[in-house]
């Protein structure tokens, strides 16, 4: 009986697939264009959520307690929601200090590093700028070290693994090609943004970003602030507000009443707006968005 029992249940064994668990949609995308339905995947925040403050619910907890490896964004981006769930999961595979952890922040070079972290500076990001993935470059790094994880969690698949990234990183340059010359007369174009989270696709294609509606990281706007936001405005003649999805936009559209500038909605990520749908779409979406025709 126990040699049929483990003939059985010989074919699920071999074809068990990992369950790999993310923070967020873009890695989630990412690690299904690598793996291509071998991994069961888990993302834990949806694209339309402030990625800063993503309500610990328990059914966050049940889905890590399950994983059999987790891939963060990392730069300190989940330290105020994902830490106590990691905790409370109590599952050694998805621990900082196990293999089967993979932080893509330290897979990259950080932009906007500040000299020394004070809470008088707000809630600034001592490790740099954590929306690294907003540039449309980054992401192949981002791809091949998902490709090197997985291989290493499942050699078995490896060959497949790095395959899928060859066919990744060809179809996305080209769409790299594509974005390019669609903003290739963007080039030194002035924004003004609710909150810095632009700062690798601005650099990206060239755009200067010469406010942020936040006075401070985390800092609500003050009257004070927003008078001076329109004199900018008035000076420097910016050609859009680039306002995220998740904070309010009342500020944005004061100004747009008393300047005339322009306010456009930029996803953060797939899902940040129902018509973002995939990695191309997000990107697709963000190049056009600026403009006017």
């Amino acid at each position: 009986m126990k040699r049929i029992i483990v003939t059985l249940c010989l074919p699920y064994l071999l074809w068990a697939k990992l369950n790999v668990c993310v923070s967020y949609p873009y890695i989630g995308a990412l690690t299904e264009e690598i793996s291509q339905n071998r991994v069961d995947i888990t993302v834990l925040a949806k694209g339309n959520w402030d990625p800063h403050f993503v309500v610990p619910r328990p059914s966050l907890i049940a889905k890590l307690r399950r994983g059999d490896a987790l891939i963060i964004n990392g730069a300190q981006l989940e330290i105020g929601w994902l830490p106590p769930l990691i905790r409370r999961a109590a599952n050694t595979k998805i621990s900082p200090n196990a293999q089967s952890f993979l932080n893509l922040s330290h897979q990259l070079e950080l932009i906007q590093k500040p000299q020394s972290v004070d809470r008088s500076l707000g809630d600034v990001h001592p490790d740099g700028n954590p929306h690294f993935h907003l540039d449309p470059y980054n992401m192949i790094v981002l791809a091949q070290s998902i490709a090197g994880f997985l291989s290493r969690l499942d050699p078995d698949n490896a060959q497949m693994f790095e395959q899928n990234l060859h066919t990744f990183e060809t179809k996305w340059s080209e769409h790299i090609k594509r974005w390019e010359a669609r903003m290739a007369d963007k080039k030194g174009m002035k924004v003004i943004q609710f909150h810095d989270n632009l700062a690798y696709f601005n650099k990206a294609f060239g755009i200067t970003s010469i406010a942020t509606i936040e006075p401070l990281p985390g800092i609500p706007p003050s009257s004070r602030h927003t008078l001076r936001l329109m004199q900018i405005i008035r000076e420097q003649k910016p050609s859009y507000i680039l306002h995220d999805v998740y904070h309010a936009s009342s500020t944005a559209e004061y100004l747009v009443d008393k300047t005339d500038i322009k306010l456009v909605l930029m996803p953060h990520d797939i899902g940040a707006l129902e018509s973002v749908e995939s990695l191309v779409g997000l990107f697709d979406y963000m190049t056009e968005a600026v403009h006017d025709d």
